[in-house]
């Protein structure tokens, strides 16, 4: 840890900032290679001896270089991290990390609200692999103790979910997984490592889609794990051996985009707080899915373990919408891309399809999905309105 000030705001700022090798500028560059050269063979012998006791030394392209240093060094003063590693998706950084725990024959548990493609990997790739998975209801909290096993070794966590928005006692989940042994690991995406620090509430590894807030711009693809001492070891291991890294490039407009991610997410919440009243007082408006929102099932949660919030929330419609009136409302947006993404400086909406969890009989089918971005509050309820208007017209 560095002597920084406790605060994020300097620490976004400060932390991560190698004068010395970016010989004086601000932001570092991005430092692409593959190939390093040693002083002499005795060098090379050195830094590998090192390498090979677990020392972070730089001999080969595939462990990063200087642009990854700093990036992964803001990363583990964010979340209080022994290490970091980077990878070329959002995806790979759920899934990869997984190997480094489970091998054929160990059960791992799964939350039921999972990141989608995270869920296909664990249904195809892990049981295919001869790993038994079990997905679990979000808001099960200590009484997943009744879902451990001889043979559990993983704990796979998001809170809250990015499509139905359960929140997870972390916590609570945690202490039962130390108590057996089980490796803990969470997508913490929706939190950033602003508003919620999972390892500091003793989970081991805290992974983020840095495609989304951390980025900020909607121009990369990248994910980060961010490890406790004892797990870090394990997934830098399996990540160097399975040939994943992210490129320097990638890694510096992460970098660059992190540096304004409070200003961003702070600005966004306000503009969100002002959506989520508008929305309410729409009559074709069942209820708001955001743990942010005091109407909320997980708000309690949010409440006691979080900072603050992102502005991605979800919309239940009333079972009354039909199809067509809800692609009225959608094909006359102006403001709202529709797009498969989040967490960047514009304004996003989608229809969500399926179903919350395995617990909840609530249909997506008359679900949207809203990230706020940066735009104009009152812009974007303008545009809501207009949708709204184009809907209302649909209705039987």
């Amino acid at each position: 840890m560095s002597d920084f000030s406790s605060s994020i705001s300097t620490k976004l700022v400060h932390v991560g900032r190698n004068t010395d090798v970016s010989q004086g500028f601000v932001n570092i560059p991005p430092f692409n290679g593959s190939t390093v050269l040693h002083h002499s063979s005795a060098d090379m012998k050195e830094r590998t001896r090192r390498q090979m006791n677990g020392e972070e030394v730089l001999t080969y392209g595939t462990g990063g270089g200087p642009t990854h240093d700093a990036f992964f060094q803001l990363m583990n003063e964010l979340e209080g991290g022994e290490g970091t590693w980077a990878y070329s998706t959002g995806l790979a950084g759920c899934v990869i990390p997984f190997f480094a725990f489970v091998k054929a024959g160990d059960h791992v548990l799964v939350t039921d609200s999972v990141y989608g493609p995270t869920r296909e990997f664990c249904e195809t790739i892990l049981r295919g692999l001869g790993i038994e998975v079990e997905f679990y209801i979000p808001t099960i909290g200590e009484r997943i103790e009744e879902l451990i096993r001889f043979n559990t070794r993983l704990i796979f966590m998001e809170s809250p979910g990015s499509h139905s928005f359960e929140m997870q006692d972390v916590p609570a989940i945690v202490r039962v997984a130390q108590k057996h042994n089980v490796w803990t690991m969470i997508d913490n995406t929706w939190a950033t490592p602003m508003y919620f620090q999972p390892l500091k509430a003793g989970v081991d590894v805290v992974i983020h889609a840095a495609t989304k807030y951390i980025g900020g711009h909607s121009d990369l693809l990248m994910s980060t794990a961010t490890c406790n001492a004892k797990a870090w070891p394990l997934v830098k291991a399996v990540s160097i051996t399975m040939g994943q890294l992210a490129p320097a490039d990638t890694i510096y407009l992460a970098h660059r985009g992190i540096r304004t991610m409070k200003v961003r997410m702070e600005a966004q919440f306000k503009s969100a707080q002002k959506i989520v009243d508008w929305l309410e007082q729409q009559p074709e408006v069942e209820k708001i899915l955001w743990p942010a929102h005091e109407k909320d099932p997980g708000y309690p949660i949010w409440k006691r373990d979080f900072t603050g919030a992102a502005a991605l929330f979800a919309v239940k419609l009333k079972d009354n919408v039909p199809d067509s009136a809800l692609d009225a409302f959608l094909d006359n947006l102006k403001l709202f891309g529709l797009g498969y993404s989040w967490g960047g400086y514009e304004s996003l909406l989608i229809r969500s399809y399926g179903k919350r969890c395995k617990d909840d009989s609530t249909a997506f089918e008359k679900m949207l999905r809203l990230s706020i971005g940066l735009e104009d509050a009152e812009d974007l309820i303008r545009d809501l309105q207009r949708g709204f208007e184009a809907l209302r017209k649909e209705m039987p």
